[in-house]
């Protein structure tokens, strides 16, 4: 399958995902009006909407306020600046996304923006120090990849969906032990609401896992294809791998963002079930993804 197939493979599932999301959003309100009758989970749901297309208009600034990203200007990063341009070009953008820089020592990179005029690439200055040129702009191509892609929006569309999803849930689950209706269902009824309300957050994150982590590898590829250079991109992969720290101003709400978790992964007895939310496949595996397709062999570290 060649890349651009796999672009239109990966939209098709998009589809497929956002379809589930509504449908969970409608069973979440179901619910809702089973506990607090259907007005007030009308005005519940109404209220949740109202939020989503809040969150959605002001993703990028949510996003740079979160994470501590100031816009880095050209006369302050020239050398940057000429690598994110020439990368925009060769990937055919139609103008180059702005630089913001995290100021914290961990290498990372991420892209954020809802619409094409609030789209940035965001650098931490550890990054910046790491990489050498090849490999940093091995890292600004995947984000570059990831705006071609159409994988920013989407991911903040799934961010503000799974947002909107836990806070009509969380409300409708507090409501209704405090005045809900709940108590004039029957115990059938009740039993598919509540267990409804718990799980629905828990499938949102699910389905937002289900785009993040395979749109790693496509942009990981998308990178090495724009830059015809397939071994940059891992090299600079496996020095994210061989680096220990942890970003200081990064959570679980926007570490699908970012080129690597910007949480480090839970080891001993809970690793496994931890690693099951992870936002992102193992480096490894992409790194080794990336010499199967480039037909080389990083030497040893």
């Amino acid at each position: 399958m060649t890349l651009q197939q796999q672009i239109r493979a990966n939209r098709f599932r998009t589809a497929y995902v956002v379809v589930a999301f509504v449908g969970l959003i409608v069973v979440v309100a179901a619910a809702s009006a089973s506990f607090l009758g259907r007005p007030a989970a009308v005005f519940l749901l109404a209220g949740g909407l109202a939020y989503a297309v809040f969150a959605w208009w002001n993703a990028g600034r949510m996003v740079g306020a979160l994470t501590h990203a100031r816009p880095l200007e050209k006369r302050d990063d020239p050398e940057l600046y000429r690598l994110i341009e020439n990368v925009s070009i060769a990937a055919g953008l139609p103008a180059t996304p702005p630089l913001y820089l995290v100021d914290d020592p961990a290498p990372n990179a991420f892209a954020a923006g809802a619409r094409p005029s609030s789209v940035y690439v965001g650098v931490t200055s550890g990054l910046r120090r790491l990489m050498p040129a090849r490999e940093l702009e091995a890292v600004l191509a995947h984000e570059i990849s990831h705006i071609r892609n159409r994988d920013v929006r989407l991911m903040t569309l799934a961010a503000v969906l799974v947002g909107a999803v836990a806070m009509i849930s969380d409300i409708a689950f507090r409501m209704a032990f405090w005045g809900g209706r709940g108590r004039d269902r029957n115990p059938v009824q009740i039993v598919s609401a509540v267990v409804a309300l718990l799980l629905a957050p828990l499938a949102a994150v699910l389905l937002q896992l289900a785009l993040s982590r395979r749109r790693e590898f496509l942009a990981d590829a998308s990178a090495a294809a724009i830059l015809n250079d397939a071994e940059a991109m891992a090299l600079a992969l496996r020095r994210l791998q061989l680096d220990t720290s942890e970003i200081a101003y990064a959570d679980r709400a926007t570490a699908h963002l970012f080129i690597e978790s910007p949480t480090r992964a839970i080891r001993g007895p809970g690793g496994f079930l931890a690693g099951l939310f992870q936002t992102h496949p193992p480096l490894a595996e992409r790194i080794e993804a990336l010499e199967q397709a480039g037909g080389f062999r990083l030497p040893p570290a």
